[in-house]
């Protein structure tokens, strides 16, 4: 499986001549989506969910496949007049998405602030022949399978780097790429980058947008 970092938290998965997009939100290209065979979209926030970029797919793509929750999928009427599919997902579930063996996994946003209300975040896990890619939106989710390439919110308003290191460590992975970076100067990546280098067990990889990696 060949994956592909966009702008800030959406990602490009390629297996078997199927291709996955997870995420393709304000902060990543325009075209983010452009050619996938199916786009997962974790949560309704700007930065993961645009329908400019959803739209975009479907037009290019007859028959696009969505993938999200239960209150997402009631607002993307305009897309299922496009031809797209768009299917709801819970925690538990385990779809078949364009050929990925998917298992999602989660189902609130981690707490910005008490005065914020907290909304529903499912993450997915894609199964890999190395084991597993793990997207968890904006929430620290431990999946029960395991994740081989865990794909980690480095920096958010809501989380804190001995959060992310504790995460990283309870999920377990061989590797972490950081995504939710878009907020980082090119100085604030690199001191993330010697943090959790250094105290990280995984090998952690921070992928420039439009670098990719077999995993």
């Amino acid at each position: 499986m060949r994956i592909t970092k966009l702008g800030h938290a959406c990602v490009r998965l390629e297996q078997d001549g199927a291709t996955l997009v997870i995420d393709p939100g304000g902060f990543s290209e325009p075209d983010a989506a452009v050619g996938a065979d199916a786009v997962a979209v974790t949560h309704e926030h700007g930065d993961h969910f645009d329908l400019d970029r959803l739209r975009a797919a479907a037009r290019a793509r007859p028959g696009l496949e969505v993938y999200t929750h239960a209150g997402i999928a009631a607002r993307l009427g305009e897309l299922r007049d496009l031809g797209a599919r768009v299917h709801e997902v819970a925690h538990g579930d385990t779809p078949d998405i364009a050929g990925f063996d998917v298992h999602v996994y989660g189902e609130r946003h981690a707490v910005i602030h008490p005065d914020i209300e907290v909304i529903t975040n499912v993450g997915f896990r894609i199964a890999s022949p190395g084991g597993g890619v793990f997207h968890p939106g904006d929430a620290l989710t431990v999946p029960e399978d395991p994740v081989s390439t865990l794909l980690v919110p480095v920096q958010a308003p809501w989380s804190k780097a001995s959060e992310v290191i504790d995460y990283v460590r309870a999920v377990g992975p061989a590797a972490a790429i950081p995504i939710h970076d878009a907020l980082l100067s090119p100085t604030g990546g690199g001191v993330y980058g010697g943090l959790m280098g250094n105290m990280l067990p995984a090998d952690y990889v921070r992928l420039a947008p439009g670098e990719g990696r077999d995993v």
